[in-house]
């Protein structure tokens, strides 16, 4: 491991100057479950490392404000989980949120880091993206708010400018009734990167909202406003052609060593349609349901 300078800001302005002042040579660390691994490697030689856990407009909070669930840059995994607001307009989130790597990375990873890593298989994505989460960023020139759909750029690549960071990701409470749900495929149970993410959503208008990753260079967000996939009377052979074409932007790397391609497209169809059917079974009993 390469030496590095160490740096502890205590407000969001002294750490966006610290960004300033080194540049690329800067890296964040926030919970530090990918930079540890990144700078044991040798993947990340930063000039150096700035700690954000003390900045106070960062600290670990979940609150509702405005008509939205605001979460904090430096709110773990398990404090999404275990949130009860979250839990009852969220319901996918806390799926994703609580497969994400161990316990003891739980207790540590960030959701605000799980999405500035920006990895094909970031479990929080796409159900991120089903929500229309906004992304809060701070920097030289101010706060700004990105939508989560234009943040995710590629594999660890953000919309992120020179010397910004993230502060909070905003999430709306859903102003409809709608039933979602959360899936994943991986190698074995256990800590393991998924196959194939997927997030579904139906509300009552019959807008189906489909988000899926790991099957591509970034999450994919695409949605049915026919009615026909979130009805509950359409036979499953008419639904299979609409699934198929919401899943065209799917493109597996024939390189990953988690799975070919061909299981994967034919793994996300399964998925696809399990999903669709639990959302819309959620959003009809009240299960899980936002409102």
């Amino acid at each position: 491991m390469r030496e590095f300078a160490y740096a502890r800001p205590t407000t969001v302005a002294e750490a966006v100057g610290l960004l300033e002042q080194h540049g690329d040579g800067a890296h964040l660390l926030a919970g530090g479950t990918d930079l540890v691994i990144a700078l044991r490697e040798g993947w990340a030689t930063p000039d150096v490392v700035v700690d954000l856990k003390r900045v106070a407009e960062l600290k670990p909070e979940i609150r509702t404000e405005d008509g939205k669930i605001v979460i904090t840059a430096g709110t773990v995994m398990d404090d999404v989980v275990a949130d009860e607001r979250v839990q009852e307009h969220l319901p996918a989130l806390v799926e994703a949120a609580e497969v994400v790597g161990s316990v003891q990375i739980r207790n540590r990873a960030t959701l605000a880091g799980n999405i500035c890593n920006c990895s094909p298989a970031a479990d929080t994505a796409p159900p991120l993206l089903v929500y229309d989460a906004t992304v809060v960023v701070a920097g030289p020139d101010g706060e700004r708010r990105v939508p989560i759909d234009d943040f995710i750029l590629g594999p660890n690549k953000t919309a992120l400018g020179r010397a910004e960071l993230v502060t909070a990701i905003e999430v709306p409470l859903p102003r409809r009734r709608m039933g979602s749900a959360y899936v994943r495929r991986t190698r074995r149970k256990g800590t393991d990167l998924a196959s194939i993410t997927l997030c579904c959503a139906v509300d009552e208008t019959g807008t189906t909202r489909l988000a899926y990753g790991s099957v591509g260079p970034r999450p994919f967000l695409v949605l049915d406003e026919s009615g026909v996939l979130a009805d509950p009377n359409t036979p499953e052979e008419e639904k299979a052609p609409l699934l198929d074409r919401m899943f065209h932007q799917a493109s597996p790397s024939p390189r990953s060593m988690r799975s070919g391609p061909e299981y994967r497209l034919a793994m996300l169809r399964v998925l696809g349609a399990r999903a669709l059917q639990t959302a819309i079974e959620r959003c009809e009993s009240g299960e899980g349901v936002s409102r």
